[in-house]
């Protein structure tokens, strides 16, 4: 009996779940991503400008990107926990504006910690963190079957924000100041993401499976693995395999800028970087939903600390671009991982709170990561150490993934009903 009822909720889905209406709403949440993403990136293309304006060394400069991601961090669980009680409208409501706020409050800001305040607390905390976190989770409600291929969709929100504001924002940067830049950004977000928001107040249904269903599943299908632990290590694995990642995507424009190939180069590497982070999103997707999240973790983060040591042999223009659209073509199945493997084994109600404490992990290690790569930069006045650092994190991501796919096995698993403790 036990065994028929398990296998009973495993295929029943509720009505609009894989949907014609949830592949709509996928568009709309990932149009919204890719607007409030301007708060992640634009901060990245400003960085040497904001380090000339103000006189500044480059590990001061990477401040204001350190406190946006510490913003993130802390308003990702807030407003995770904001879609659990309310749905996805409260969030959206107050990203919108406090990313509208903080743009036009940045342009008046006299000094570096001004500008690294509004940058943390009004764009990180309240702002784009409303559009990050629970949009992949709201989203992750609505598809059961193809959730792997939804949440890359989802989350390349991210990546693109950064393939398509980077050339955008270094435009205005060089026609009109990084003031008046900002000024337009935050009116931009205000006018788009204020009407998207209508369309996803709809709550999803998999949020009123009954208590029967949900410990039927529970019983059937325990994890072999403490729940706590299980989201310590993908908290632990999300900050390690970010610092990594912060090494190319925070500093990019910086380092062409060294080079002397100019910060133009570098705001179009970092395009490139992130518009095969989109590609790689969807083929990690499309491999997750075939072999598992935990397998497809792993082999994302051992191509990730390979391409990272391809940047200690290459430093030409052209092998620069390769290298960086290698990079972007392989990492950008970590952190889709760790969303599917929360979907698959913690409950729907607890997904704000449980996504969005990994995903705010994984902000973490950007932050860390920002900071510490241009830290190593002002001592040893050469990015290669940083590079190297990187490289050393990812390890631990590594050892990470080998650890959960000898617990946890390599097998797909529908999204999880019950509640786990």
């Amino acid at each position: 009996m036990p065994d028929t009822l398990y296998r009973a909720v495993r295929e029943v889905k509720p009505p609009e779940t894989d949907s014609p209406y949830a592949w709509l709403r996928l568009l709309v949440s990932t149009l919204v991503g890719t607007i409030g993403g301007v708060g992640m990136w634009s901060v990245v293309v400003t960085l040497p400008t904001i380090q000339a304006e103000f006189a500044i060394s480059r590990a001061e400069a990477s401040l204001p990107y350190t406190l946006t991601m510490i913003g993130f961090v802390i308003g990702g669980v807030a407003m995770g926990r904001m879609l659990d009680r309310f749905g996805i409208t409260v969030p959206l409501l107050i990203g919108a504006v406090s990313l509208s706020l903080g743009y036009i409050a940045t342009s008046y800001t006299e000094n570096v910690w001004q500008y690294a305040l509004v940058y943390g607390v009004l764009i990180g905390l309240f702002g784009a963190s409303g559009t990050f976190g629970p949009v992949i989770a709201d989203i992750s409600h609505w598809f059961r079957h193809q959730l792997g291929m939804a949440l890359a969709i989802a989350t390349s929100g991210s990546y693109l924000a950064g393939t398509i504001w980077p050339p955008i924002v270094q435009h205005f940067v060089d026609g009109v100041g990084w003031r008046a830049t900002h000024v337009g950004i935050g009116i931009f977000c205000l006018v788009t993401i204020l009407p998207l928001t209508l369309a996803l107040r709809r709550r999803p249904a998999s949020l009123t499976i009954t208590a029967a269903a949900a410990q039927a599943e529970l019983a059937a299908a325990p994890l072999p693995i403490p729940a706590n632990l299980l989201q310590a290590l993908l908290m632990v694995a999300g900050v390690a395999c970010c610092v990594a990642m912060a090494m190319p995507q925070v500093h990019i424009v910086a380092y062409c800028r060294d080079l002397g190939y100019g910060a133009v180069d570098g705001a179009r590497m970092l395009s490139v970087m992130l518009g095969f982070g989109i590609v790689s999103r969807l083929a990690f997707g499309w491999i997750a939903d075939r072999i598992g999240a935990v397998p497809a973790m792993l082999l994302s983060a051992t191509l990730q600390a390979f391409s990272l040591l391809l940047y200690l042999a290459f430093d030409g223009l052209q092998s620069l671009y390769l290298v960086t659209a290698l990079f972007g073509l392989v990492q950008g199945g970590i952190i889709l991982s760790y969303a599917i493997i929360v979907r698959q084994n913690f409950a729907p109600r607890e997904a704000g709170v449980r996504l969005g404490l990994v995903l705010s992990a994984t902000l973490a290690g950007m932050a860390l990561g920002g900071w510490m790569s241009g830290a190593i930069f002002d001592h040893t006045l050469s990015y290669q150490a940083a590079f190297l650092n990187g490289f050393l994190w990812n390890l631990l991501t590594m050892a990470i993934g080998v650890w959960l796919l000898w617990r946890l096995g390599g097998r797909r698993r529908a999204p999880a009903l019950a509640a786990r403790s």
